[in-house]
């Protein structure tokens, strides 16, 4: 096989997924800048050690496919994934956590299936899983918001203590807590909003996986705290919580691994957002928002399958 070279109609079609990859990197800076104020210089490290590291990936294994270097690099597709994946490891993580994680991401997760256009699953979430999995205590202990000391999040304490017998509001008077979800953390989720909808603003993405995510946590989290809100958070604390419009609008949102239809779309963003808050509410992984989104990848091709137009079906 043939690849393009700069002058074939692949470069139009690099060109649009570099604007896209472009966008989220702007739209991604408010949350940025909000992690700086919060933690500090410390961000900066996983930051720079994943980018660096899938630039780096992603370099070898262009050059070992035979594949153009300079116009899948400039596609900025490794970096927006770097920099999602840098985002969901504490700023406290030995440096090793990092780069193994994009490196997994890169290597495993993207190019193993083909590259871009080709791999099933998200590779930030992907890189993330594997750390979670690999590496628990480290992936889990953050350092608090203008504080050196590391401690669980707010939802693995909300977990932890709600499995001990205590209910929602003794839970609550917590120091881990603000006004109604994590303390300091509702601002980093309010800089996620704030992004998403200036990708929508801007057609970079379509309204229906967001509102759908939302809509397939907030539903079940109404339900539950409806029925007892002593043993079940509210629809806030979900919202507000772990990174739930980051998912919403950053990584359900991926063209290559979601549904592509607009019906298709509304139903992957549903099962995101139930498979949150059933993972959140009786699973093992309190954010639950990788795990979610990896199983639904998987159900992507099934649900594409059968939405797809009737012409389509019949060619």
């Amino acid at each position: 096989m043939q690849f393009p070279t700069s002058s074939s109609p692949f470069t139009s079609a690099s060109n649009t997924v570099n604007r896209v990859m472009l966008h989220v990197l702007i739209a991604l800076l408010p949350a940025l800048g909000m992690m700086f104020w919060l933690f500090g210089e410390a961000l900066l490290m996983p930051l720079l050690l994943a980018c660096s590291t899938a630039l780096l990936a992603e370099s070898c294994l262009l050059w070992l496919t035979k594949k153009p270097l300079k116009i899948h690099l400039l596609d900025l597709s490794a970096l927006v994934s770097a920099v999602l994946l840098a985002l969901a490891i504490p700023s406290i993580a030995p440096w090793w956590i990092s780069v193994s994680g994009t490196l997994f991401a890169i290597i495993i997760a993207k190019h193993l299936y083909g590259g871009l256009g080709y791999n099933p699953f998200n590779p930030a979430m992907a890189g993330y899983v594997f750390l979670l999995i690999s590496f628990p205590q480290q992936m889990t202990a953050w350092q608090q918001p203008f504080d050196v000391i590391s401690s669980a999040t707010v939802l693995d304490h909300t977990k932890t203590q709600l499995g001990l017998g205590f209910s929602v509001s003794e839970i609550s008077s917590s120091s881990l807590f603000g006004y109604i979800a994590g303390k300091d953390w509702e601002y980093i989720s309010l800089a996620y909003l704030l992004g998403g909808l200036w990708l929508l603003q801007q057609k970079v993405i379509s309204w229906h996986i967001p509102v759908a995510v939302l809509l397939g946590l907030t539903f079940p989290a109404c339900i539950a705290y409806l029925i007892d809100s002593t043993r079940f958070t509210s629809p806030l604390f979900h919202l507000f919580s772990g990174a739930t419009f980051c998912a919403a609008f950053f990584i359900a949102t991926d063209p290559v691994t979601a549904a592509t239809s607009n019906k298709g779309r509304l139903i992957f963003g549903l099962l995101v957002g139930s498979l949150i808050y059933i993972i959140r509410t009786w699973g093992g992984y309190p954010d639950a928002i990788a795990f979610a989104v990896l199983l639904a990848n998987l159900a992507a091709p099934s649900i594409d399958y059968y939405l797809r137009p009737k012409a389509m079906s019949q060619l």
